[in-house]
């Protein structure tokens, strides 16, 4: 407790500036995830605090952030999806897998997962991120414009016999669940048909509507209708919000820019009684836990939704550990990566309970609380505490602001947050792949990939092939590096390593040297097995030089296996120069030394290996003049 208030005057002002930038953050990605501007309050309140108090980085501030909303985003509509339009019904479902991922990131901490997340390439990392710009962007173009396609009647119209067809289907499931359903007779089926109303029946086909114009590709079919409906008052108001907080930051970057657009845009909307769209009402109060998480759990409704919470966790283990070391940076420190993933589980797991959208750790929040003169933990607390205060003071008065207005916000943090680095170096990067005459570079291909499957497909497994293709593409280089750089040489006819100058003259024609410079696993077994075929059979002796091939995996192992059987089977006799700890490990396990290469067929230099062919040469020489 002495350290957390060692720099309480600090701590003090980075908090509330930290907190003051998350505000208009956090209520934009609330209503981008579709929970309503409360859940990114909510989520930027409870994962602020906690992921600060049980965290292992002490100067950052964490909250909802692009990356994890555009996932939520996902889950959310998804889940409301098989719910019937239903946020209500749907809520509990939807919380139980943010409740998830937070357990999960908890896990992952727990297991020491943290020191293993930069490994992740950065062509992976890049194109998710630049297809987060890309979704947040195109999708907040139609509430800056003013459009709602659910509220749009003639492209609702268009839904209603799907509507019709899916509610008739919905009344049929229920009769089979009930046993009633007979072929013969439907009358019953006619009867609870004749109850739905036009209402029901426009609620359905205006939530068709609207989840057919969700994402990219639904925004981009709807958009031509959104520029021929424009809402200019809504359509103004958005672009005033962009206007102002790009150009302010011009002005000074000491007060963030968001949020006086927010304050100023709002302020003259709702001053001059303009009949703008404001955003949906924020309850006013302490947040209350949301207990139908544990009432109404279904693991049915979940079960689809794992891999995305495991997704979400690792998203935001990964974005928060970049943050953290993005701290380090700035504030000379080091940052405990397990311990900062066990706190960020924490904060999302209490967040969802209370109904927050999840988030990690906020590189821009974390910049600005250091430099406002953050130190300690209590710099990420007091953020969260004056969110809330935020919440329970002023929630009447946060609800009249314009949903153009957090639109706004958001389509500049959908440019933002793309990585231009990374698209900047595209021209530049080697092309290190063809395809027929074409040449290309892997990282491009894995980047654009990524960013177009992320973009009109599916975040999850955009990553997911995204890192299975770089993980093949590593193999595939790598075990060509190590068949480039790997040999079979006669020194009889070729020069080898420098100690091999002094190999005896009378043993060059028949000991051939195999040269090991890489790793022996399954993405250069082939090469390997193709170097072994170049062993002539008349040859009476092998030497594989092994003290640059510090790993073997277990199909290098068994495809060592494989060739050492051949030559044992052709009468040639195999030594072993300096093999490494773990390839003899390996080797030893399955019991290849000593049944294959007897333990003193093993040598830890050159040298000795000369040693011993000499003697063997010597030996038969002096018996025979014995």
């Amino acid at each position: 407790m002495k350290n957390l208030f060692s720099n309480f005057k600090g701590d003090l002002f980075g908090g509330i500036t930290a907190g003051i930038v998350a505000l208009p953050l956090a209520l934009a990605f609330g209503v981008s995830s579709g929970l309503g501007p409360s859940a990114g309050l909510y989520g930027a309140i409870f994962i602020s605090f906690f992921a600060a108090l049980f965290g292992g980085t002490n100067t950052q501030i964490s909250g909802p952030t692009a990356p994890m909303t555009a996932v939520s985003m996902v889950v959310i509509a998804g889940i409301i999806a098989i719910n019937d339009g239903s946020l209500e019904k749907a809520l509990p479902a939807i919380l139980t897998v943010f409740l998830l991922a937070g357990l999960m990131q908890i896990g992952l901490g727990v297991l020491g997962i943290g020191k293993y997340i930069r490994y992740i390439p950065y062509p992976v990392v890049s194109g998710f991120m630049t297809a987060i710009g890309v979704i947040i962007l195109v999708t907040q173009i139609l509430p800056a414009v003013g459009y709602y396609p659910n509220e749009d009647k003639e492209f609702v119209d268009q839904y209603k016999p799907m509507a019709e067809e899916l509610i008739l289907e919905n009344i049929l499931k229920e009769e089979a669940g009930e046993g009633i359903l007979v072929l013969e007779d439907f009358e019953e089926t006619i009867k609870r048909a004749e109850t739905i109303t036009q209402e029901e029946m426009l609620k359905e086909a205006s939530t068709l509507a609207k989840s057919e114009a969700s994402g990219v590709l639904g925004a981009l079919k709807v958009m031509p209708r959104a520029l021929q409906n424009i809402n200019w008052l809504e359509f103004i108001l958005a672009l005033s919000t962009i206007i102002i907080i790009y150009g302010f930051k011009k002005i000074t970057t000491a007060i963030p820019s968001a949020l006086v657009a927010l304050i100023v845009v709002s302020g003259v909307a709702y001053g001059f009684g303009l009949n703008y769209r404001p955003i949906e009402e924020i309850p006013s109060g302490f947040p209350v836990p949301n207990l139908g998480i544990f009432t109404n759990f279904d693991l049915n409704s979940v079960t689809p939704y794992i891999f995305t919470a495991l997704t979400l966790a690792l998203l935001g283990a990964i974005d928060s550990l970049l943050t953290s070391v993005v701290a380090d940076n700035m504030t000379k420190t080091k940052h405990q990566p397990n311990k900062e993933l066990v706190g960020q589980g924490i904060g999302n797991t209490i967040a969802a309970i209370f109904g927050g959208i999840p988030g990690a750790g906020a590189t821009i929040r974390t910049v600005v609380n250091i430099n406002a003169g953050g130190k300690t933990k209590l710099s990420g607390m007091v953020a969260g505490v004056l969110l809330l205060v935020v919440l329970l003071a002023l929630g009447p008065v946060a609800s009249q602001i314009p949903a153009a207005v957090l639109a706004g916000i958001l389509v500049t943090v959908g440019i933002g947050v793309m990585d231009y680095k990374g698209l900047k170096a595209i021209p530049s990067l080697p092309k290190d792949m063809s395809l027929g005459p074409i040449k290309f570079s892997s990282e491009v291909v894995i980047m654009i990939i990524v960013l177009v499957l992320s973009s009109v497909w599916n975040l999850v497994y955009a990553v997911g092939v995204g890192l299975v293709i770089a993980s093949l593409m590593f193999m595939k280089k790598m075990g060509d590096l190590t068949a480039e750089r790997s040999d079979v040489k006669s020194l009889e006819k070729e020069q080898g390593w420098a100690d091999e100058a002094r190999f005896p003259q009378n043993l060059k024609e028949s000991v051939f040297i195999k040269h090991l410079k890489g790793p022996l696993f399954f993405g250069s077994t082939s090469e390997f097995q193709i170097l072994a075929d170049q062993i002539p059979r008349s040859a009476s002796t092998v030497i594989i030089r092994m003290d640059r091939m510090q790993y073997m995996d277990q199909s290098g192992l068994y495809t060592l296996e494989d060739v050492l059987i051949d030559l044992h089977n052709s009468k040639i006799e195999v030594l072993f120069v300096d093999v490494l700890k773990q390839p003899r490990y390996m080797m030893e396990r399955v019991d290849l030394i000593p049944d294959l290469i007897p333990t003193e067929h093993i040598f830890d230099t050159f040298d000795d290996c000369i040693q011993y062919l000499e003697q063997k040469t010597i030996a038969p020489k002096v018996e025979a003049a014995l």
